[in-house]
């Protein structure tokens, strides 16, 4: 390998561009083929690190940059497609996370490119807003789009963004307190892409003072409130999307949707199906799980998991959301997943998933999204994409708190053995080692 041609480590653990000599990175291993077609072969990848995309894919020659052994696996670069990076013009949540730091965990945990969410002190809900924050993130290691926040009295932006609904109380004030005001303001956004925090305000003040997390929020709220999405969009013609889906009825209610013609889509969490109400309780500190939707039965995951593998949830996405250990212990909800998404998927291996399959919904579904608003193609290992891929290791990876970059320092999988690893990210041409 050229070694002025990756980014290395520095002395304070962060990555640092060293600069090339050459345009021309070349990456050689096994290749996961594109659209669930074929077996893995070896490929040959060159990408023109001038302009970020692939140039051509071809036949292993044994030379290049990257010569990688069979026990590494080359894929587009995972996506995700919800993340809380927490940044914004207020720099008042920057002690959990910075687009810096998000980026950082992002290539630890083998991710490329990221859509970041917009319930901050300062909610980017109009263009200048938007603007501002763009600016901000503009500096982190790997692509973001921002979603713009959808609340009380918004209106659509002035050019194509996709947009967030909280239907209950989260970080910030960006959420709907009833019905008729939501109805309302989705109205003026026919024919966007709206997603959807989905939890029904009314069941959760009712519950607010239930025993548990769980019982505070139900199953019944996440349900209701998918109902009411489903409804809205046939009635004001948006293209609703399901974040975060922690329930079996609420997957029946979105399949019996799409057999109307409705199209909606949805996405699942790591720990929604890893975790459940009972192997939770193994977790050192099953409080640090806590999470808005909370973790579901045994039943829900099990669905979950099926669902992903069928395709009628069409993205997995961490709902990245760091708190300090401070505020968990506080009872905060959310859960950090940058830095272990790559390795999750090994573990979804071992529960039957093939990597066409893990590809898609990690790469191939979230890029045509991300292709939608950035100037690039992402999701696909072909010319003319975005130069961006994620290699994995067969290794056995137990999950540490001192390899963290997430600026939380904390992961939901601490402790956790996957039986792989991330060994780099490339962003665009860019190598990252990963930074043990």
């Amino acid at each position: 390998m050229r070694d002025d041609l990756v980014r290395l480590r520095s002395d304070n653990g962060r990555h640092n561009m060293i600069t090339k000599s050459s345009n021309l990175v070349i990456v050689e291993g096994n290749l996961v083929p594109a659209g669930g077609d074929g077996e893995m072969s070896r490929c040959r990848v060159e990408i023109d690190a001038s302009t970020g995309l692939i140039v051509e894919t071809a036949e292993a020659r044994g030379t290049g940059d990257l010569v990688l052994d069979d026990d590494h696996i080359i894929m587009a670069g995972i996506i995700d497609q919800h993340v809380h990076a927490r940044e914004d013009v207020t720099g008042e949540d920057n002690y959990k996370e910075t687009f810096q730091t998000a980026g950082e965990a992002a290539v630890n945990g083998g991710v490329v490119a990221i859509v970041e969410m917009p319930n901050n002190p300062e909610a980017p809900v109009d263009d200048a807003s938007y603007l501002a924050k763009k600016d901000i993130a503009a500096g982190s290691l790997v692509d973001i789009l921002l979603y713009a926040g959808v609340g009380p009295g918004t209106n659509p932006l002035s050019f194509p963004v996709p947009y967030k609904v909280y239907m209950g109380p989260s970080i910030g004030h960006l959420f709907f307190k009833n019905e008729e005001v939501l109805r309302e303001t989705v109205s003026r956004y026919r024919g966007h892409f709206i997603a959807f925090h989905a939890e029904d305000p009314v069941i959760l003040d009712e519950n607010k003072d239930a025993e548990t997390h769980y019982l505070r929020r139900p199953p019944e709220a996440e349900v209701e409130a998918i109902d009411l999405i489903l409804r809205m969009s046939e009635n004001y013609g948006i293209r609703p999307h399901i974040c975060h889906l922690s329930t079996a009825e609420g997957l029946d209610l979105i399949r019996a949707a799409r057999k109307k013609g409705l199209r909606v889509t949805t996405e699942v969490t790591p720990h929604h199906l890893y975790y459940d109400q009972d192997n939770a309780q193994g977790f050192p500190n099953p409080g640090y799980l806590q999470c808005n939707p909370p973790i579901r039965s045994r039943l829900d995951r099990i669905a979950l998991l099926e669902g992903l593998r069928s395709g009628d949830i069409e993205c997995l996405a961490t709902d990245h959301a760091p708190h300090t250990l401070e505020e968990k212990d506080g009872g905060m909800s959310g859960v950090t997943q940058l830095d272990t998404l790559g390795p999750f998927l090994f573990w979804l291996m071992e529960e039957g998933f093939d990597l066409q399959t893990l590809q898609r919904a990690c790469s191939e579904v979230p890029g045509r999204f991300l292709g939608r608003y950035l100037p690039y193609r992402y999701g696909r290992v072909e010319p003319g994409f975005a130069g961006s891929l994620t290699i994995l290791k067969k290794e056995s990876f137990t999950v540490r708190r001192s390899e963290l970059k997430t600026r939380a320092g904390w992961s939901p999988f601490e402790g956790v053995t996957f039986p792989g690893r991330v060994s780099h990210t490339i962003v665009r041409g860019q190598i990252y080692p990963r930074l043990d």
